[in-house]
């Protein structure tokens, strides 16, 4: 029986992730979570009570807690995990529509959401992998996924012209080093990690955009249209965690993707 801790479990693209792979009841699906019995009712009642899907305490900014979510992941799968997917982090809402000089204007307010958002998904996800690797090791299929987004994309930046979410693409543009790094000491193990980009999902993050603020929205979804033309808007949580469960599933360090960043499509096609 394969099996997936899902960090950020509870919700969204983490929800989704945990929802698609405990269809298959041969695999044991773990979703890593800061609110235990909300997420237990949740999945009494929406996926009614699998017993394949187990649900752990952790945050990912709370060392001890990680500490805490590997020893009961043990406990579940009797000391191994299959694969770890990294899908807690933060998003800012700072950042969301202003290009980085207009945040200049409030240094202070910048430099609390850039030290935030490292905290979260540079610092913590390196403290996560860190962690989860001793059982990592002895898991069968050996994958460390971490989620990323098509905003660190720095070939996409500058040719797409995307001023908003910078603090939010530099932390992980990190992120992705990070794995880069841990895969050139892991690799040679036969442990893969890797960055995917799910493309643009619907998870409501632009909902209560203001008029202004849906202009400039506006402005960035034409860029993605010129870029690819057949895309026609944010995808849906299951249509995206589909395609990146896909990419997953072919990935290997044999084939060359230990260390990489890829799209949904499992490339270099961001849209």
């Amino acid at each position: 029986m394969p099996s997936y801790l899902i960090t950020g479990g509870s919700r969204g693209i983490g929800w989704e992730f945990g929802r698609q792979l405990a269809s298959n009841p041969d695999n044991t699906v773990i979703g890593l979570v800061r609110n235990t019995s909300a997420t237990e009712k949740k999945v009494s009642e929406e996926l009614q009570g699998q017993s394949n899907v187990h649900v752990v305490r952790g945050d990912i900014t709370d060392y001890a807690s990680l500490q805490t979510a590997v020893a009961d992941t043990a406990q579940i799968t009797g000391g191994s995990l299959d694969c770890l997917i990294a899908n807690a982090g933060a998003v800012s809402h700072f950042d969301a529509y202003d290009p980085i000089g207009v945040l200049g204007e409030k240094p202070g307010a910048l430099e609390e959401e850039m030290m935030n958002m490292f905290k979260v998904n540079v610092v913590g996800n390196t403290h996560l992998f860190n962690l989860f690797v001793p059982l990592i090791r002895k898991g069968t299929l050996k994958k460390v996924i971490a989620i990323s987004s098509g905003q660190a994309a720095l070939d996409m930046i500058p040719r797409l012209e995307i001023e908003a979410a910078s603090v939010y693409a530099t932390s992980k543009a990190a992120l992705n080093t990070v794995v880069a790094k841990f895969s050139a000491q892991y690799a040679k193990e036969g442990i893969l990690f890797l960055s995917i980009c799910p493309g643009m999902v619907d998870t409501g993050r632009y909902d209560e955009a203001t008029p202004e603020q849906k202009h400039r929205l506006k402005k960035m979804l034409d860029s993605f249209v010129s870029y690819a033309p057949h895309f026609k808007g944010p995808s849906t949580t299951e249509t995206a965690i589909k395609d990146v469960l896909s990419v997953i599933d072919r990935a290997a360090v044999e084939r060359g993707d230990g260390g990489t960043f890829v799209s949904h499509y499992g490339n270099k096609q961001w849209l």
